[in-house]
């Protein structure tokens, strides 16, 4: 069962990130605040989580939550400052979005950089032990995937409406066959050196 949240007394966020490991497209963060009774059964790590309940716990979150804050830093900074800091950049934004002001920040993972001084604790696994992360994970995941159906319509060769981005064998065969778009991260490997040497 997930807790609520990790602070009793504190107004707190969770946040998470969607897309770090994708080829194309941007890394998209939340942060929700949740109300301190707020349960949902259905709500957990959004990699767990159905597209179809996914989509309906976005509408419910939406609803509910006290605030929440969605934040895409895209393909062409992440090349430029690298994916971690753009996640921990997507994260500050999201939070930078948020109505209330946090008193305390929950955040998926091991690693972040601090926010306004305000205290912070990285939970491994987190989006499937805290309410407030999971809320942030499905938003994250919801929005992006939006994103990379909409931009499936301008390149349908990369399949992004399926693959969402992600490193799949399709995905690499068409960066092999088309070359990249000005979506793709240029600093990722978007080709295997095997595939390379066959080119």
């Amino acid at each position: 069962m997930l807790r609520n949240s990790y602070s009793k007394s504190q107004l707190e966020c969770g946040t998470d990130e969607a897309g770090r490991g994708c080829l194309a497209g941007p890394v998209v963060a939340a942060a929700v605040i949740l109300p301190k009774r707020f349960k949902n059964k259905n709500l957990n790590d959004s990699k767990i989580v159905t597209g179809k309940n996914r989509d309906e716990l976005r509408l419910i979150i939406e609803k509910k939550a006290v605030c929440y804050g969605v934040a895409h830093v895209d393909n062409h900074k992440i090349d430029e400052i690298n994916i971690l800091n753009a996640s921990f950049l997507a994260m500050h934004h999201s939070i930078d979005l948020l109505s209330s002001t946090p008193e305390h920040i929950l955040v998926d993972g091991n690693r972040f950089k601090t926010y306004k001084d305000i205290p912070h604790l990285c939970v491994v696994k987190g989006d499937g032990k805290y309410l407030n992360i999971a809320a942030a994970s499905i938003l994250a995941k919801t929005y992006r995937d939006e994103y990379m159906k909409k931009i499936d319509l301008e390149y349908p060769m990369y399949n992004w409406k399926k693959n969402k981005g992600y490193p799949t064998k399709e995905h690499r065969a068409a960066i092999a066959k088309y070359g990249t778009t000005k979506y793709h991260r240029q600093t990722f490997k978007l080709l295997p050196d095997q595939l390379k040497l066959e080119l």
